[in-house]
């Protein structure tokens, strides 16, 4: 896939009520951003930006469920009925960045801002970028940095309707 190639891995079941966005070649860690996308997917638009300021904050934390090497526990994960939790502050700035976007673009299709939830979020890993590191006794070892693509479309959510009594 191409830098000007603008294919999402999905699409939204009905696009007049959806908006999207996406960074490619992102430098902030994969492993990070990954978790984070997933403590905020299902989430409603205002929802996901106050959780991520909170985490920027040290308010909350973001449960790590998959990447969890040599991560510490915190009661603070108490709240997501986990135990690993770790505050992320880039991958947070970035998601809230792309969040931004979305809410834009949620604008410029004149969508209810406040009913929008997070449908899809995707993130993968992009290439390597290799620098390097001096060591001693003249060796040099690879200095790499993670950097990842994200993809996101949020919905706008119909009021739901009550139940007839």
């Amino acid at each position: 896939m191409g830098k000007g190639n603008n294919k999402y891995s999905q699409n939204p079941d009905v696009e007049v009520k959806s908006c999207k966005t996406r960074g490619s070649d992102l430098r902030v860690h994969y492993k990070n951003t990954r978790e984070t996308a997933m403590a905020i997917k299902g989430m409603t638009l205002p929802e996901a930006k106050t959780f991520l300021n909170d985490v920027v904050k040290h308010k909350r934390g973001v449960p790590f469920r998959r990447h969890t090497g040599n991560i510490g526990r915190h009661a603070q994960q108490k709240q997501h009925k986990f135990h690993n939790c770790r505050w992320p502050k880039k991958s947070c700035n970035f998601l809230l960045d792309l969040l931004q976007n979305a809410e834009s673009n949620a604008e410029v299709k004149n969508l209810d801002v406040d009913n929008l939830v997070i449908k899809h979020i995707q993130v993968q890993r992009a290439a390597k970028q290799r620098r390097r590191t001096y060591r001693a006794h003249g060796r040099i070892n690879p200095y790499m940095a993670s950097p990842c693509h994200i993809e996101m479309f949020l919905i706008e959510d119909e009021e739901p309707v009550p139940k007839p009594s």
